[in-house]
């Protein structure tokens, strides 16, 4: 169950907190949205302190494919569609300039970083393809149509994109969190205005961030109705086709494909956490089909917060929090979007104008259709007369049989048999 990234990577180590202490910027949570902030908090030169409630990377972070890509499923279609074309230019010029972050910063970082094509194909949809090359001209960048790659299959079509990149997620975080003010298993137990209570101190401080993966505060900014998560399965195949660029079906139930060293990484069977799916047994039957003299070396799943229009949520809070901020809601697109969260969150607390944070304000439009679908699940989740439930909401939890987890369908909570907290919202173990 370990990925390809935690399994061939030495972990480096923080102390836990042991006092309390006074701070100007708090980061909440140590994946890689939490140490980017603190990287460039401190480079900005703001005396800040990240706390991880277990040990940095050991969340969703250290289970990505680990693509640096401006291409984020078919979305700039629907974002000049829905927001209007500058919004949509606003969105992509984030992640631009999030992907030259990257490559100005890999330059000192061993992390195995190559620049890669980036493809977005469709099985049947030709003319979504077409509108979506269209759109990412428009916002005057070069797109290109595809016909022919190197998939084991035929496609109608794909989204071409030169020079995106891959890397080793783990070998760069832990690169830029030598020397940063990181205390692990300190968990943050209580948030209130100007103060955070830890399980080992308090932690007074001007602004924080919360970098949590699903927010933990409740009672501001909606988040258990704007966001569900969504599970995914990897295999790591040795003897598979090098298909010598960045892979990613248009359709929530496609297939993903990248390279590493001498590894395929494929990606697919997913699902609404909670609910059911194709999970490893979608791969391994794709694999017994068209990658025959292929052998799994590594297996993992992972999940992604998803939004109600598929951007991100960056910014503060709530109306309600001036000094509390949030970086959450990456759609699956948690390399590119997490450096555009850190680069965005780090103007806005030194008091620097951003020209793209308003597209990503968590204070935008919930009048979305997938909040009604949110909304439901929460309310059938509640209502469902059986135990265990989670301590997050009260939500009925799902058994997981492929991954033998109890799993939280509203809100995407996971816990092992014995009810120990696997994934958040949920703060606490669950007793079963």
């Amino acid at each position: 169950m370990n990925s390809v990234w935690t399994e061939c990577t030495e972990h480096i180590q923080f102390e836990a907190l042991n006092k309390s202490i006074k701070t100007d910027v708090l980061v909440i949570g140590g994946g890689i949205a939490g140490i980017l902030c603190a990287y460039m908090l401190k480079n900005a030169g703001i005396d800040c302190v990240l706390v991880e409630a277990d040990r940095i990377c050991s969340g969703i972070t250290g289970n990505t494919t680990a693509k640096i890509t401006i291409q984020h499923g078919l979305i700039y279609d629907k974002l000049i569609k829905r927001f209007g074309s500058d919004n949509a230019r606003l969105y992509l010029e984030a992640n631009i300039r999030a992907g030259k972050e990257y490559a100005r910063l890999c330059r000192d970082i061993p992390c195995d970083y190559e620049k890669k094509d980036s493809y977005v194909y469709s099985i049947s949809g030709r003319a979504k393809i077409e509108d979506e090359v269209a759109a990412l001209n428009r916002l005057q960048l070069k797109a290109e149509f595809a016909e022919v790659c190197a998939l084991p299959f035929k496609i109608a079509g794909a989204v071409r994109v030169k020079d995106q990149a891959q890397f080793h997620p783990l070998k760069f975080l832990y690169g830029i969190a030598e020397g940063l003010p990181v205390y692990e298993n300190t968990k943050v137990l209580e948030l209130m205005p100007g103060k955070a209570v830890t399980d080992r101190g308090e932690i007074s401080c001007r602004k924080m961030i919360v970098a949590t993966h699903f927010p933990i505060l409740n009672k501001h900014g909606g988040y258990y109705l704007k966001m569900y998560q969504h599970r995914s399965y990897v295999l790591a195949l040795d003897g598979a086709a090098d298909v010598g660029g960045m892979y990613v079906d248009e359709s929530d139930k496609g297939l993903s494909f990248r390279n590493y060293r001498d590894l395929l990484l494929l990606g697919g069977g997913g699902h609404r956490t909670g609910k059911k799916g194709g999970n490893w047994n979608e791969l391994e039957e794709f694999v017994r089909k068209h990658y025959k003299g292929a052998t799994v070396v590594n297996q993992w799943a992972t999940q992604d917060c998803m939004t109600l229009d598929g951007i991100p949520y960056i910014g503060q809070y709530s109306k309600n929090t001036p000094d509390l901020y949030v970086a959450t809601g990456f759609n699956k697109w948690g390399m590119t979007s997490a450096m555009a969260a850190a680069m965005i969150l780090t103007d806005i607390v030194c008091g620097k104008s951003n020209d793209c944070a308003a597209v990503f304000s968590p204070s935008r439009s919930m009048l979305r259709p997938q909040l009604a679908a949110n909304a439901f699940e929460s309310i059938v989740g509640l209502l469902t007369p059986t135990a265990p439930r989670c301590p997050h909401l009260g939500c009925a939890l799902k058994y997981n049989a492929q991954e033998h987890s109890w799993d939280c369908p509203c809100h995407g909570s996971r816990f092992n048999e014995n009810g120990q907290l696997i994934d958040n919202p949920a703060t606490d173990d669950k007793k079963l």
